[in-house]
């Protein structure tokens, strides 16, 4: 049989010349989502992190002391940094310049064959031409020996060669990059202010003594931000812990190297019942942990139980303290430094290196132990506030072993208060939980009682946030919540359990009800939190207006909307508008039509970036817990922005 030098597939030709080959940048615009992730606002501004990561391998490398980043009008983004500037001679292996090489070739830099870097975040070496290549325009001037060479692209391909274009200081050294966004690739090109600065000032508390300055320019007065920490992640901790009570006073802080791994952590117990350990490797956040942090928390574990049964603050009839006990209301950063990370996937998200865990292990676990031993009071406060973890703990397990004993005897049984929906398939299947009886009573009348199950709360759901397991266990609107969800919480959550598809926080639009939403999204952040990564978690957004005008009615869901209205039906005496306040002035059909017609409803899905995991912690700490100042401060700060605020 001959092989034919084309083929039909679905009656096109296909053959060799339909093999396509991208050339140079060409698959990154292509392809961008490969790159970074997506073409979204997160991918938008992953580009910046891109450039400003460049700047850190320099600093790592102890060759740059300042980078700053400036928003310009029009979105257009400049990085400088002070580092020994971009090499401007010809890299002989592609007889161009080795600032075309980095800009224009993929998976070239300093960052392999070891000559470069000893330690890099960026370690796929495809950062700057990546930029390059989603950018509308790239400028790119370098600052060496008293010259300023400079080179421009379009679209990832030069249009002109580099030359020098000015002078500067014969000190002066360093890399500043500027680029505006292709809006033709990107769906929004609008840098969000707050995002970069969530990132910068992470960035600064991982990169000691680097100081990074933030400018938005946009404003009629510009803005600034100046991020620089000589105590490094000691003070990643207290801004970590400042909405919350520290138990001691000192951060416990252990540094130093084994096998060619530098590690770094500091860690302080405050008064929350929740862990928050983040793991950093080459100031990349790893959101599912992995090696490095395996070996810190072996050695916290095993360092806490040594110390209690020497010097006897645990019985010898007592079971040694579990990790999680000793863990509860710990604030902890894990950084490590290390030449050739092994992550899992192509995020980076998880750190499989061996050497790793024994090099965190072995280092926190000497060091833990003398600070201990140098501090008693601070370890008698952990094993008493570890105790007192493991006595609720094991109440909580009664209180959930007592809840499936109940559920096993009498079948599967479910909250009395919900009304359920008849089909069974979750993915046909939302829960709306409701507040209140009498809109509970309204949505049950309105649903469409095959697809849409709700589910009453009476009044405002514990606050998680200042309450450990065993009180959730034993709250009534909690325990119905989780029993209708299917997938129980912590180390029972199973998301192949979940009854339904879309889990609706509908709520009033007034304060109370945006109260109440957040207590709801406390909870399943605390103790769910995989509901809202996998994007089943939504608000419902009730009508704020009823308009209505010669038997016809429009609704408006914001002030803007209601303007618009009016100026297209004309503003007189014959308009009657209502302002909502509550869910339960509707009646069902009103509430079907505005709030409930997957047709016609307007939901906003929850969603959660890893890349801010610190930040949302510090955000869910300072709104939900004890101290008032940190709330004043973050209220003040975004007052600005608050819109349909009731008083």
């Amino acid at each position: 049989m001959a092989l034919e030098d084309e083929i039909k597939v679905n009656g096109q030709d296909y053959g060799a010349d339909q093999i396509q080959i991208l050339e140079g940048l060409e698959a990154v615009r292509k392809r961008p989502g490969m790159y970074i992730g997506s073409t979204s606002s997160r991918g938008l501004h992953h580009l910046v992190y891109e450039i400003v990561d460049n700047s850190v391998d320099e600093a790592l490398a102890g060759y740059c002391t300042s980078i700053e980043v400036t928003i310009r009008k029009g979105n257009i983004i400049c990085v400088r940094d002070n580092g020994r500037g971009i090499p401007v001679g010809i890299n002989h292996k592609s007889g161009l310049p080795a600032v075309q090489v980095v800009f224009t070739i993929l998976h070239a830099g300093g960052k392999f064959g070891g000559g470069g870097y000893k330690v890099s975040g960026g370690l796929h070496g495809v950062g700057a031409s990546v930029v390059n290549a989603l950018s509308s325009w790239l400028e790119v001037n370098i600052f060496n020996s008293g010259k300023v060479y400079s080179q421009r692209y379009e679209r990832g391909k030069p249009v002109c060669s580099l030359r020098v274009t000015g002078e500067c200081d014969p000190d002066e050294s360093g890399t500043m990059v500027t680029f505006l966004p292709d809006n033709t690739i990107f769906e929004e090109t609008e840098f969000d202010f707050d995002v970069l600065k969530t990132r910068l000032r992470e960035t600064a508390f991982l990169t000691k003594g680097l100081r990074i300055t933030l400018t938005d320019e946009r404003p009629e007065e510009p803005v600034q931000r100046v991020f620089h920490y000589e105590g490094g992640i000691k003070e990643f901790v207290q801004y970590l812990n400042r909405s919350k009570e520290a138990l001691y006073e000192p951060i416990i802080y252990c540094e130093g190297e084994q096998n060619g791994v530098l590690v770094e952590a500091a860690m302080q117990h405050n008064d929350s019942f929740q862990e928050n350990v983040y793991g950093f490797v080459n100031n990349i956040l790893t959101p599912e942990g992995g090696t490095h942090i395996v070996g810190f928390r072996n050695a916290l574990t095993k360092t806490i139980n040594d110390y209690g049964r020497k010097n006897k603050l645990l019985k010898d009839n007592e079971p040694n303290l579990s990790g999680e006990d000793i863990r509860e209301g710990l604030t902890a950063i894990v950084s490590i430094k290390i030449a050739d990370p092994q992550f899992e996937g192509q995020t980076k998200q998880k750190l499989g290196n061996t050497e790793a865990r024994g090099a965190v292990d072995s280092i926190v676990s000497r060091q833990f132990g003398i600070f201990l031993e140098q501090n008693p009071q601070v370890g008698r406060i952990i094993i008493e506030k570890s105790v007192t973890s493991q006595r609720a703990r094991e109440a909580a397990r009664k209180a959930r072993d007592l809840t499936r004993r109940k559920s096993v005897m009498e079948g599967f049984s479910l909250p009395g208060k919900l009304a359920d929906c008849t089909d069974k398939d979750p993915k046909n299947c939302e829960i709306y939980i409701v507040e209140g009886d009498s809109a509970g009573g309204s949505a049950k009348t309105a649903r469409n009682r095959a697809t849409q199950a709700i589910l009453p709360l009476r009044g405002k759901i514990l606050n998680v946030e200042k309450a450990r397991l065993d009180r959730i266990y034993g709250n009534e609107e909690i325990k119905s919540m989780i029993t209708a969800f299917g997938t129980g919480i912590m180390d029972d959550f199973d998301i192949t359990k979940l009854r339904y598809d879309k889990i609706i926080i509908m709520t009033d639009a007034d304060v109370d009800g945006a109260h109440i939403a957040t207590l709801m999204l406390t909870f399943l952040y605390r103790f769910m939190p995989e509901l809202i990564r996998q994007g089943h978690v939504y608000l419902a957004k009730p009508p704020l207006y009823k308009l209505e005008r010669n038997k016809k009615v429009w609704y408006a869901y914001s002030d803007e909307e209601l303007d618009s209205i009016l100026s297209e039906v004309g503003r007189d005496s014959s308009n009657k508008i209502q302002r909502y306040k509550g869910l339960g002035e509707m009646d069902a059909d009103q509430l079907w039509e505005t709030t409930m017609d997957p047709e016609r409803r307007v939901l906003l899905r929850v969603t959660m970036d890893e890349d801010e995991a610190s930040e949302i912690d510090v955000t869910f700490t300072t709104l939900m817990g004890d101290k008032v100042e940190p709330r004043r401060e973050f209220i003040e700060e975004r007052a600005k922005d608050v819109q349909n605020l009731d008083i």
